[in-house]
């Protein structure tokens, strides 16, 4: 299934105006449990980091994790890059029309970006499960990153990432080049690529299972039969929403001893 299309499709929706852009990434914040675990770990790591930071959104997409960011704190500057031009162009002119100034976006392919000693912390959502030479990445992360700088990366697992759940079965997401990683081979890659030490966890657990299908799959698959299912999404998400939010708190909460996503962390 192609999930590509579907985000160009609310993106056109949500882009009409800077409210409703907002309005679109708090939606993103709430529904998407990824969002939840992703702020948990940056909290932890601004502990003890005043000042000016540089941090850089590899695969920006939307602009979503870079307008959190910049918004959490003022004095950090942020990089978006992503290999798809138009999403660079959108992001800049939306963040120029809100006068966001401590953000900036690029076009880069990360098997070839580097920008040596640059950043204090290189975010990593959903991406690497889309690039073929991930080591070749992982490298770049790793000279682009300062001294004690930390990469943290959001990705699949192979404990059914992508909805595969047999070695036959085919990923939910196409533009998937891998349908997740072992928790023990994404560490030893980064080992590989230079990184002195990684901590690696599961998440979406049983609860952030639930939530996955209820707030991405079902409604996704609607939206690949028909267009029209669009008028129904507002109906859908007021009946499912309360269920989602109390799902993605029990997965954010509770440590898992498995699950289909993984949060790894990995410092120079």
């Amino acid at each position: 299934m192609q999930y590509d299309p579907i985000k160009q499709s609310l993106g056109k929706v949500f882009n009409k105006t800077p409210f409703l852009r907002k309005l679109f990434y708090c939606l993103l914040d709430l529904l998407l449990l990824r969002t939840w675990h992703i702020k948990k770990e940056v909290k932890i790591w601004t502990k003890n980091k005043d000042g000016k930071r540089n941090i850089l959104d590899a695969g920006s997409g939307f602009g979503q994790y870079s307008y959190y960011l910049a918004s959490f704190k003022k004095k950090w500057n942020i990089k978006g890059v992503d290999i798809k031009k138009e999403q660079i162009e959108d992001c800049n002119n939306f963040f120029d029309r809100i006068g966001m100034n401590n953000v900036s976006f690029e076009f880069a392919d990360l098997e070839k970006y580097v920008e040596k000693e640059a950043f204090d912390l290189i975010l990593s959502v959903d991406v690497m499960e889309h690039i073929p030479d991930d080591v070749k990445v992982f490298k770049n992360f790793y000279e682009s990153l300062k001294s004690d700088g930390m990469v943290l990366i959001s990705t699949p697992s192979d404990k059914g990432g992508s909805d595969v759940h047999k070695h036959d079965s085919d990923s939910f997401i196409d533009e998937h080049v891998r349908d997740g990683y072992n928790i023990n081979e994404i560490k030893e890659k980064l080992e590989k690529a230079g990184f002195s030490k990684t901590e690696a966890k599961y998440n979406y657990g049983t609860p952030g299972k639930i939530s996955w299908r209820l707030t991405m799959k079902y409604p996704i698959l609607m939206l690949n039969t028909s267009k029209l299912f669009f008028l129904l999404l507002p109906f859908y998400y007021i009946i499912t929403f309360p269920v989602a939010l109390i799902l993605n708190y029990a997965d954010v909460m509770y440590k898992h001893n498995t699950g289909t996503g993984l949060i790894v962390k990995a410092w120079k």
